[in-house]
């Protein structure tokens, strides 16, 4: 018979096996946590309709500023919310003179499918050649930023779309990383099937790269960002007292001040 401390262990044993096999099971919803509701637009929104290749229609945002645009630059967004949580940031970027399109994954906001890895590469695709198709759009003035998931995500577009500039908010090396800060007892490397692996994918670009940080963030620890900076050669601003999801990094002056300094200087603005 089991002693009281074999018990102990097999119940624990047991407990760690189950809590593996859910994260196995469940790891997209653990992933991607989407705003299903379809957001109204605002007035100064023009809603654009994108259809992938693998023929899902998405339902985009597009603002633009009154003069002739700097830059446009498709902004995919991290793994929460839709696309109405992302427009300050986006008109942040039109008072500096940039066309924005608020590019939304499937899944989220009201469009169909189901958000995985090779969906949401599969959307920014889209959302990019709609853009270049646009004759209001230079498409040698196409500039990619990505939020937390989303920096993955356009890592993997600039790979194979290389656009004038890209802005990485809060990246991580590869999704892998971020689940061991978060989770150091699942074997997360094994469980994962959606990798993300950014600096992986800037490997293959060889244009400009700005990576911005929260000095606080907890969610993906600025010690990440820092390596993708550093791994890319990219340039790095860190923000004081920044958290994952503080304001600092969606309208703060300093954030959106250094994106636009950052993509005047790629397509050799003043």
């Amino acid at each position: 018979m089991l002693s009281g401390l074999g018990r102990l262990l097999l119940a624990v044993v047991g407990a760690w096996v189950a809590l593996v096999l859910l994260a196995a099971v469940f790891q997209r919803e653990l992933i991607y946590l989407p705003d299903r509701a379809t957001p109204v637009p605002p007035a100064d929104v023009e809603e654009v309709r994108i259809t992938t290749g693998d023929g899902l229609e998405l339902v985009a945002w597009y603002l633009a500023p009154d003069a002739e645009p700097v830059t446009t630059v498709l902004l995919a967004p991290g793994n929460a919310g839709n696309r109405a949580g992302r427009v300050p940031t986006a008109r942040g970027l039109n008072e500096r003179g940039h066309a924005v399109l608020l590019l939304e994954y499937r899944g989220y906001g009201g469009n169909p499918g189901r958000p995985s890895e090779a969906g949401l590469v599969a959307d920014a695709l889209a959302a990019r050649d709609h853009l270049a198709a646009r004759p209001d759009v230079d498409a040698q003035r196409l500039a990619y930023l990505g939020e937390s998931i989303g920096s993955a995500v356009v890592a993997a577009l600039a790979a194979q779309r290389a656009p004038a500039a890209v802005v990485l908010r809060s990246p991580f090396p590869n999704l892998a990383d971020v689940g061991r800060a978060a989770y150091p007892f699942l074997p997360i490397r094994t469980l994962l099937r959606d990798r993300h692996p950014t600096s992986e994918h800037l490997e293959a670009y060889d244009g400009p790269v700005l990576v911005v940080a929260g000095a606080d963030d907890r969610i993906v620890p600025t010690e990440l960002s820092r390596e993708v900076a550093q791994r890319a050669g990219a340039s790095y601003v860190e923000i004081p007292g920044a958290g994952h999801n503080d304001a600092a990094l969606f309208v703060g002056e300093r954030f959106l001040d250094a994106v636009d300094a950052h993509l005047r200087a790629a397509v050799g603005g003043p």
